[in-house]
C-alpha cells in the first residue's frame, strides 16, 4: 500500500515537470518601445505603470514577466528611430510599441511588417490602409469623422469655419465638406496666425468654429479668443481633440460660451479613477514629484491608449499560452528574416475583447471597432457629459436640456421686429423707453417665451422695415432675414412667414400661428332698392316673354273663338224672328279674359268650345307656374339683402382688368406669387410686376387704405386680414385660402435657441396661452365692429317703402290711367253728340211730320167710329206735341231724345259730378232716373217704328185691325208709364240704327 502511494506521488511530480517544461510562454517577454515624448512624461509614465501592474498581477501572467526597452528619439528623426528599432529587434523583442506620432509611425510600421513583429500603435491613422501586423488602439479615423458629422448635424450648423494645422488634422476635410450642405471656411493656421484667422472669421460673422489643430497649441488659441472677445454665448467652438478636459477653460466658464468636444476617457468611471490613483502613487514613488495627474485627476488620450495597449498585449499572450508555444524572436533587420511566431501572436491579440481606460475595446483586422466617445459641453462649473457616440448606436444625446440650457444664463438677446398691427405696435409717448415702447400679440408671446426659456432681450425695429426677401438678380437678402444672416440679431419676432427660401438661409422655430393667403376687398355697397323691385324675381327677358305670351294667347283665343261655331250666340234669344248672332270673345274681351286669368281673378267670360277651352287650360297652367315661381322668389328678393361682389376668388381677379390688386413688397406673399408655378398665380404676378408702383405696397396700412378707396384688392395673410375685417365693416374677405403656412420666430442658422424656443411654443399651445392671446387681440369686443350676419336668418327683414313702393306707383298710375280714359270717353261722347246735333234735329222734324201724315192718312180710311176715336187720339197727340215744343230743361249726356243744349265740356262734367254726389242708389245709372218729356214721348214712337219695319205690310196698306193695333200702341205711348220699357235703353238714334240694320 505504501508502495502504491509512493508510485502515485512520483507520477504527479512527473506530470508537473512535464507541464512545467511544456509551458507555451517563456518566463521573460521582452518588448520594445520608442517615444518622442519627453523622458518620464505622461506616455512614459503610463507605459511603465502598465507593465508594473501586469507584472504585479498574479492572475494575468503568473509565470511570465514583461521587460521593456524604452528609448526616445526626436519627432522627425526617422534615421535614428529606425536604427533603434532594429537594435531592439536584434535583442529578441516579441512586440513593439510606438512611436506615438504619425511621421515616425510609418517608418517603424514598415519594419515591423517586414519582420512579422507585432506593432502596437496608439495614434490616429492618417491613412486607412490595412496592415497585417499592426494593432491600433486609437479609434479609426472614419469613425471619428462620423462622430463629428453627427454632432454637427445635431447642432444644425449651415455655416462654419474650420481651423486646421498640417499634420495634426483629425477630420477628412474634403469628404467632410461633400457630405454636408454647409458653407465652410477652411483656414490653415499656425500658432502665429491664430489671432489673424480668428479676426477674419469674426468679421465674416462666422460664429461656429471647428478647431482641428495640435492640442499642444490650444492654449495659444484660447488666448487669441479672449483677446478678440470671441468668448460670448453666440460663439460655438467644437474641438476635435479628445483632451478637452486638460485645457484651461477657466476664463470661458462664466461667459456662457459654447465649447463642445468628445472625450475617449470617462474620468467619472470608478475603475478609471482607481487606475489614475494608482498611476499617481506610482509616479510619486518612482519619480519623486507631483505631476498634473494629481491636480486634474485626468489623463490625456495618448497615455491612456498606451496603457490599454500594454494590457491588450498581455491578454493576447494569455490566450496564446493556452494553445501554442511562443518561441524566442529570431528576427533580424540585417538578414531580413521574419519571426515565425509573430503571425500567431498578432492573431491572438486581434481577437482580444476588454474594457480599459478608454472604454470597451474590440478589433477587426487590426482596427478598433468598439469604443465609446463621451460628448461633453462646458458649463459654469465644469465640463458636463451631454451625450455619447458609439459606432453601433451613433450619437445619443442624453441631456438635451443641458446641451441647450439657457435657464440659468443671464443672457440678453438682441431681438428685431417690424411694426404690424396687432402683432407689434408701438407707444410714441415720451414716458415709454426700451422694451416698454412695444406692445402687441407677438410681444406678449416673446415675453412668455423669455420667461420660460430664461433670457433677457432688447427689442428694436429692423432698419429697412421689411421682413426679408431675396433679390432675384443679385441674390442678396434684405429685411430681418439679412440681419439674422449677418448675426446682427439673435431673434426676429413678428408676423414672419416660414418659407422655403427663408428656411434655407436662417432657422425658424415651430410655428406659433397657422394661416394662408387671402384677398381683402371692400364690401360692395348693397344695391339701392329700386322702386320696381317687385319685378326682380323674374328677369327682364322673362317679363318680355310673359308679355309676348299674353298677347299671343289673347290673339289666339280671339281667332279660335271666331272659328269655332259654338262660341256664336243669339243676342236676343226671345226674338226668334230676327236673331242677332254675336260672339263673346271680341278682341277686347279676349284680352280681358287673359289678363284676368294671369292676375288670378277670373272674369265673367267663359269659353264654351273645346278649342277655346284647350287654349284657356294651357294658359291657366302657364300662369300657375309663373305666379308660383314669382311668389316663391319674391319673398327672397324682398326680405334678404344680396351683396353682389364683382370677384369671388383669385381666378376672377386674374381674369379681369378693371380691379387692381397687389400685395406687400418684400413679403412672403410676394415671394409666393413670384415663385409659383400655377398659371393663375403666375398671371397675377406678371400683372403686379408690370404695375409695381400701383400693385405693391410698403406697409399693410397703405394696402388697406387703397382697398378702402375702392377698386383695389389686397392679397395678404389671413390672420392679419381677419384682424382688419373684425374692426372695419367696410372690408371683407373674398374666397378661401390660397395656401397654408405658419408664423415662426426666426433665428440665425445653427442657433442654440431655436429648439428651446420651439419647445416653449409647443408648451404654450398645449396650455392654451397662445389661443387666449389671440382672442384678446383679435376678438376684443370693444374694438370689433357690429356686422350684419347673413347666416342667422331667424328674423325676416321688415319691408319698407323702398321695397314695395313700386306697387303703390302701379296702383296710382292705374287709377290715373282709368280716370284719363273716363275723361276721354266723356269727351269723345260729347264730341260725337255735337257733330250729330244738326242731323238729329232734321231727323226729329221728319219723324214728326211722317207720324202726322200717317195718322191723317189712317184717319181718312177708317170708319166713322174709328175716325172719332182716332180723331180724339190725334187731337191729344197734337195737343201734347204743341204744348211741349219748348226745349227740354234736363238735357244731359244721357238724355238723347232731343237735341242737347250747346254747353261746354267742363260744364257737363261738373253737372255729372254734382249729380253723382246727390245720387243715393248707386247701383243704377244716373241717366235712367232722368227723362225729359220729349225722351219719354218718343220712346214708344221708336217702338212703333220698329214694329212697322218688322211687319210685311206698311202702315199705308194695312188693314183696319192693324191700324187699331197701331193706334192703341200710339195711345199707349201717350199714357204715363210706371217703368221704362226695354226699348228705352237704346239711345235716341235707334231709328237711324234700325235703318242701317234694314
Amino acid at each position: 500500500m505504501s508502495f502504491d502511494l509512493k508510485r502515485t506521488h512520483h507520477i504527479y511530480l512527473l506530470i508537473l515537470v512535464v507541464v512545467k517544461a511544456s509551458s507555451t510562454l517563456p518566463p521573460v517577454i521582452r518588448i520594445g518601445a520608442l517615444s518622442s515624448d519627453m523622458p518620464d512624461g505622461p506616455i512614459d509614465l503610463a507605459f511603465k505603470y502598465a507593465i508594473q501592474s501586469i507584472n504585479s498581477d498574479v492572475n494575468l501572467l503568473p509565470d511570465t514577466k514583461l521587460t521593456f526597452d524604452l528609448q526616445h528619439v526626436g519627432k522627425d528623426d526617422s534615421f535614428h528611430a529606425c536604427q533603434k528599432v532594429c537594435g531592439q529587434i536584434e535583442t529578441g523583442i516579441h512586440a513593439f510599441f510606438g512611436p506615438f506620432n504619425a511621421s515616425l509611425g510609418a517608418h517603424i510600421h514598415s519594419i515591423c511588417d517586414a519582420l512579422d513583429i507585432p506593432h502596437m500603435e496608439s495614434r490616429i491613422d492618417q491613412k486607412e490602409a490595412n496592415t497585417e501586423f499592426s494593432i491600433n488602439l486609437h479609434p479609426a479615423k472614419q469613425y471619428v469623422n462620423l462622430a463629428f458629422e453627427d454632432i454637427i448635424r445635431y447642432l444644425n450648423w449651415t455655416k462654419a469655419g474650420i481651423l486646421y494645422e498640417k499634420g495634426f488634422g483629425v477630420l477628412q476635410l474634403r469628404k467632410f465638406g461633400q457630405m454636408y450642405d454647409i458653407e465652410t471656411y477652411l483656414r490653415l493656421v499656425t500658432p502665429t496666425t491664430y489671432v489673424k484667422i480668428l479676426n477674419e472669421l469674426k468679421d465674416k460673422e462666422i460664429h461656429n468654429l471647428i478647431i482641428d489643430t495640435n492640442a499642444a497649441h490650444i492654449s495659444i488659441l484660447l488666448k487669441g479668443i479672449l483677446q478678440l472677445q470671441m468668448n460670448e454665448y453666440k460663439y460655438h467652438y467644437l474641438f476635435t481633440s479628445f483632451d478637452i478636459e486638460t485645457f484651461d477653460l477657466e476664463d470661458f466658464k462664466y461667459n456662457f460660451v459654447n465649447i463642445t468636444s468628445f472625450r475617449l476617457v470617462d474620468v467619472g468611471d470608478v475603475s478609471v479613477r482607481n487606475i489614475l490613483k494608482g498611476m499617481e502613487a506610482y509616479n510619486y514613488d518612482y519619480n519623486y514629484k507631483t505631476t498634473y495627474y494629481r491636480k486634474l485627476r485626468t489623463i490625456k488620450t495618448e497615455p491612456a491608449v498606451v496603457y490599454d495597449s500594454i494590457y491588450v498585449f498581455a491578454i493576447g499572450l494569455t490566450s496564446l499560452e493556452q494553445s501554442l508555444t511562443l518561441g524566442v524572436s529570431n528576427a533580424s533587420c540585417a538578414n531580413e528574416s521574419p519571426w515565425d511566431g509573430g503571425l500567431s501572436l498578432i492573431n491572438y491579440i486581434n481577437s482580444v475583447e476588454w474594457r480599459g481606460l478608454t472604454g470597451p475595446i474590440q478589433f477587426k483586422e487590426g482596427r478598433r471597432v468598439k469604443f465609446k466617445l463621451d460628448l461633453v459641453k462646458l458649463r459654469q462649473h465644469s465640463l458636463v457629459k451631454v451625450g455619447e457616440w458609439t459606432p453601433q448606436t451613433r450619437l445619443n444625446i442624453t441631456e438635451p436640456s443641458l446641451f441647450f440650457d439657457g435657464g440659468t444664463m443671464n443672457v440678453t438677446l438682441v431681438v428685431i421686429t417690424i411694426l404690424e398691427t396687432p402683432y407689434v405696435m408701438m407707444h410714441y409717448g415720451k414716458n415709454y423707453t426700451g422694451n416698454e415702447r412695444f406692445f402687441g400679440f407677438c410681444v406678449d408671446i416673446l415675453e412668455l417665451i423669455a420667461r420660460d426659456v430664461g433670457f433677457d432681450y432688447i427689442l428694436d425695429l429692423v432698419p429697412d422695415r421689411k421682413y426679408g426677401a431675396q433679390d432675384p438678380f443679385s441674390g442678396e437678402w434684405n429685411g430681418m432675414v439679412a440681419q439674422l444672416m449677418k448675426y446682427k440679431a439673435d431673434l426676429a419676432v413678428g408676423s414672419m412667414t416660414i418659407t422655403y427660401a427663408r428656411e434655407s438661409v436662417i432657422d425658424f422655430t415651430k410655428p406659433f400661428m397657422n394661416l394662408g393667403i387671402s384677398i381683402l376687398f371692400k364690401v360692395p355697397s348693397s344695391p339701392a332698392s329700386r322702386l320696381f323691385s317687385f319685378m326682380n324675381p323674374l328677369a327682364y327677358d322673362v317679363w318680355i316673354y310673359v308679355l309676348a305670351a299674353y298677347f299671343l294667347v289673347s290673339f289666339t283665343i280671339y281667332i279660335v273663338a271666331k272659328l269655332s261655331p259654338i262660341e256664336w250666340r243669339d243676342k236676343y234669344a226671345c226674338d226668334k224672328k230676327n236673331p242677332i248672332i254675336t260672339n263673346q270673345f271680341t278682341l277686347a274681351n279676349s284680352f280681358w279674359f287673359t289678363i284676368g286669368t294671369l292676375m288670378q281673378q277670373g272674369s265673367d267670360i267663359n269659353p264654351k268650345s273645346l278649342s277655346t277651352r284647350i287654349v284657356s287650360a294651357i294658359w291657366w297652367f302657364f300662369t300657375l307656374i309663373i305666379i308660383a315661381s314669382y311668389t316663391a322668389n319674391l319673398a327672397a328678393f324682398l326680405t334678404v339683402e344680396r351683396m353682389i361682389t364683382p370677384i369671388e376668388n383669385a381666378e376672377d381677379l386674374a381674369s379681369q382688368t378693371e380691379i387692381s390688386y397687389g400685395t406687400l413688397e418684400s413679403g412672403s406673399t410676394m415671394t409666393f406669387f413670384r415663385d409659383s408655378i400655377i398659371e393663375t398665380y403666375k398671371k397675377m404676378w406678371r400683372n403686379m410686376e408690370n404695375k409695381k408702383s400701383i400693385a405693391l405696397t410698403s406697409t399693410y396700412e397703405e394696402g388697406i387704405r387703397r382697398v378702402n378707396q375702392g377698386n383695389y384688392a389686397f392679397l395678404m395673410e389671413s390672420t392679419m386680414l381677419d384682424y382688419i375685417v373684425q374692426r372695419d365693416c367696410n372690408l371683407t374677405q373674398i374666397g378661401g385660402l390660397l395656401d397654408t403656412k405658419g408664423y415662426g420666430i426666426a433665428t440665425p442658422k445653427g442657433s442654440p435657441w431655436r429648439d428651446k424656443i420651439s419647445l416653449s411654443i409647443l408648451e404654450l399651445q398645449e396650455k392654451g396661452d397662445i389661443q387666449m392671446l389671440y382672442d384678446r387681440w383679435w376678438k376684443n369686443a370693444g374694438d370689433t365692429c357690429v356686422r350684419k350676419s347673413n347666416n342667422k336668418q331667424t328674423k325676416a327683414n321688415a319691408l319698407g317703402l323702398d321695397n314695395i313702393g313700386g306697387v303703390f306707383v302701379v296702383l296710382f298710375v292705374g287709377i290715373g290711367v282709368a280716370a284719363c280714359v273716363a275723361v276721354f270717353e266723356f269727351w269723345y261722347n260729347y264730341r260725337s253728340r255735337k257733330r250729330e246735333s244738326v242731323y238729329y234735329e232734321k231727323e226729329h222734324n221728319a219723324i214728326e211730320s211722317d207720324m202726322t201724315a200717317m195718322a191723317l192718312s189712317a184717319f181718312n180710311f177708317a170708319d166713322s167710329t174709328d175716325k172719332e176715336n182716332i180723331g180724339e187720339g190725334h187731337t191729344e197727340d197734337q195737343y201734347f206735341i204743341q204744348t211741349h215744343k219748348q226745349p227740354c230743361k234736363h238735357v244731359t249726356a244721357y238724355c238723347c231724345t232731343e237735341p242737347p243744349a250747346q254747353r261746354s265740356l267742363c260744364g257737363e262734367m261738373l253737372d255729372e259730378f254734382r249729380y253723382a254726389l246727390r245720387c243715393r242708389d248707386s247701383h243704377r245709372r244716373p241717366a235712367l232716373k232722368r227723362r225729359c218729356p220729349t225722351c219719354h214721348l218718343f220712346k214708344d214712337v221708336k217702338e212703333f217704328m220698329d214694329i212697322e219695319t218688322r211687319t210685311p205690310t206698311y202702315v199705308r196698306g194695312s188693314t183696319t185691325n192693324d191700324l187699331q193695333i197701331h193706334h192703341t200702341q200710339v195711345k199707349s205711348t201717350i199714357e204715363p208709364q210706371t217703368s221704362p220699357s226695354p226699348i228705352a235703353l237704346y239711345p235716341c238714334n235707334a231709328y237711324k240704327s234700325n235703318k242701317i240694320m234694314d
